[in-house]
């Protein structure tokens, strides 16, 4: 482990607190996504609690290969051991509707399973990577995760995104700059249902465009239009290789392919929601 030394006095106190909280729980299942925050989450679990905690992945159709790959490797370079259990969230016709609750279904599914893998295998507890930010933000999976006894020691430990991503280099996790990532689901603009040729057709349209070697990005759903935000830095760049992304994503079965010249935003979809349910 890096030398505490370098951090400073705040994100020190945090960080042995957030080993504390992950101490005192004797053994958990991290539910991970191979993403900045639950790889930082399984880190600590790892150092507090050895092979007392491992790592669990939902699979599903919801989820890129790359990300499900992704996180097969990030589990192993932390050392921990790491299962999949299989989530059923697309059976359930409230979370195929895609409503605003979308997330909160989806929850419920992937924490109910990791539930029942911890009460069968022995493990005190679930933890996921909810972080302190996120509780400013449109998180019907938070209440999902309180229904169902899952903490949330990086929210506990008061870590926002920025020291997450901070902590992460301090301990060379790969992740400590990947790009924020959501399930394939986000794509769709809520009421648009979800189905799983919708999400394999998004999966192949951003895989065509990863090869391209373009990150942080987002294919959205809208029928046979396919809108790539793209990072503004990496805006000039997409243009000049517009009709190679356009032929990729044609061959994903979008009849239009478009960029949006506003560029890639976290939470727009949630912008447009709460543009709708703002009060006039």
């Amino acid at each position: 482990m890096a030398d505490t030394k370098i951090l400073s006095t705040e994100l020190e106190a945090k960080w042995s607190a957030l080993i504390a909280t992950i101490g005192s729980l004797d053994s958990c299942v991290v539910a991970f996504s191979g993403g900045v925050d639950s790889a930082l989450l399984l880190k600590a679990s790892v150092l507090a609690l050895g092979e007392r905690a491992i790592a669990a992945t939902g699979l599903s159709e919801t989820y890129a290969p790359e990300e499900m790959e992704e996180a097969r490797s990030v589990a192993a370079q932390i050392g921990a051991v790491h299962v999949m259990v299989r989530t059923m969230e697309l059976t359930d016709p409230r979370y195929a509707n895609n409503s605003h609750q979308r997330c909160f279904f989806c929850k419920t599914e992937l924490y109910t399973q990791l539930q029942a893998y911890a009460t069968q295998h022995g493990y005190a507890a679930v933890v996921d990577g909810t972080n302190a930010d996120d509780l400013g933000d449109f998180r019907p999976g938070i209440r999902a995760a309180n229904q169902l006894g899952v903490r949330s020691p990086l929210q506990e430990a008061g870590l926002t995104k920025q020291e997450i991503r901070d902590l992460s280099l301090w301990l060379a996790l790969p992740t400590w700059d990947k790009p924020a990532a959501a399930c394939l689901s986000s794509r769709f603009a809520y009421g648009d249902p979800i189905t799983v040729q919708k999400l394999s057709q998004v999966a192949k349209a951003e895989s065509h465009i990863r090869r391209l070697g373009y990150r942080g990005f987002r294919v959205r759903h809208h029928d046979e239009i396919a809108r790539i935000e793209m990072p503004v830095e990496q805006l000039a760049d997409a243009i000049a290789d517009r009709e190679e992304i356009a032929r990729g994503v044609r061959d994903a079965g979008y009849r239009y392919v478009t960029i949006d010249l506003d560029g890639y935003t976290s939470g727009r979809m949630n912008e447009e929601l709460n543009a709708r349910l703002k009060p006039n």
